[in-house]
């Protein structure tokens, strides 16, 4: 079994069911520059092996050992660093920021049971999170729209994609996979299907020509040579996905713009000078297409840096793709 990057309560429940024992460590608090964002988590097992980071390096060795104590003892507890900037400095703080850790033993105390309850839900593309309560231990699984006292909450956490306390209660989120999809196999999508990769998405590439969507010319990607709009249709967007259409044939992507301006993904962006997009915009009038629902794409697309090559135009893509899904 292959376990992405972003893949903690995956890697951890696999290697407790491998016998090696594992534990979650989880940022639930930071103060001032801490380095990295409350949710954050570093999976130890039983053998040392790690998955994923609390702090960019910088206090990783004294919760791993904590976390080694936590796979015999069973025993979960809460870690804080960088009171002051020389105690940050002793740590790896050296930003001066302070973060609160918890680390959490897998079995112990997150029951296995809970785990893959867990990683069901997030492999359905469900939200979810994962409530403990620091002071009691006390901990279950929250889903919106339900009777939980949490529900609200978690709703209102999962749009800001934001980890947090709730009084007493961290909200640990976990959101769907964030997810791209690509039309057409020109130039362009060759780096921006690998820098999306870097950023946590799950990319997947369109394009019917199978002459250019061809493994040796994107080794390793997912390619669909179906037609677009069957494609994405088949595929499923929804408001963690981002489509991006690269080949300005009206005949490859209209029939995409069109899947995509009737469902709920949070960027479309789509190739092409403003005269192109002009013309875009007159087919889609004509088929019926409102004005606030064409003013959803981006286009020229990605953000205006002089990018010239194939792989700045990506960097810009990207940019623009960030900024719709961390400040909309």
């Amino acid at each position: 079994m292959t376990i992405g990057y972003d893949q903690m309560p995956e890697q951890a429940l696999e290697w407790h069911r491998a016998g090696k024992g594992a534990v979650i460590a989880t940022v639930v608090e930071t103060w001032g520059s801490a380095p990295r964002p409350v949710g954050s988590q570093l999976v130890i097992s039983g053998e040392a092996e790690l998955a994923g980071s609390v702090s960019g390096g910088c206090v990783e060795g004294a919760v791993v050992a904590e976390a080694l104590d936590a796979v015999e003892s069973g025993t979960a507890s809460s870690m804080t660093f960088g009171v002051s900037d020389d105690e940050a400095f002793a740590v790896g703080l050296a930003c001066g920021g302070q973060i609160r850790v918890i680390v959490e033993p897998v079995g112990a105390h997150i029951s296995e049971d809970m785990l893959a309850e867990l990683v069901a839900a997030r492999a359905a593309r469900e939200p979810i999170a994962l409530a403990v309560n620091p002071e009691t231990w006390e901990r279950r699984l929250v889903r919106p729209d339900t009777t939980d006292p949490l529900a609200a909450a978690l709703a209102d956490r999962a749009r800001a994609d934001k980890s947090g306390f709730e009084d007493d209660w961290f909200l640990g989120v976990h959101n769907p996979p964030l997810r791209m999809v690509v039309v057409g196999a020109v130039h362009i999508a060759q780096p921006l299907l690998t820098m999306a990769r870097l950023a946590g998405y799950d990319p997947v590439l369109v394009d019917p020509r199978e002459a250019f969507g061809s493994e040796s010319r994107f080794p390793g990607e997912t390619i669909l040579h179906d037609w677009p709009d069957a494609a994405l249709s088949a595929h499923g967007l929804d408001a963690r996905t981002a489509v991006v259409t690269l080949t300005h044939d009206p005949k490859l992507d209209d029939p995409a713009i069109k899947v995509a301006l009737g469902s709920g993904c949070f960027y479309l962006g789509c190739l092409g000078s403003t005269r192109t997009h002009a013309k875009r915009v007159a087919r889609l009038e004509e088929a019926g297409f409102t004005a606030d629902q064409i003013g959803r794409i981006h286009a020229p697309v990605g953000l205006d840096i002089g990018a010239k090559s194939p792989a700045e135009i990506a960097i810009s893509i990207m940019a623009e793709i960030t900024a719709r899904l961390r400040k909309p």
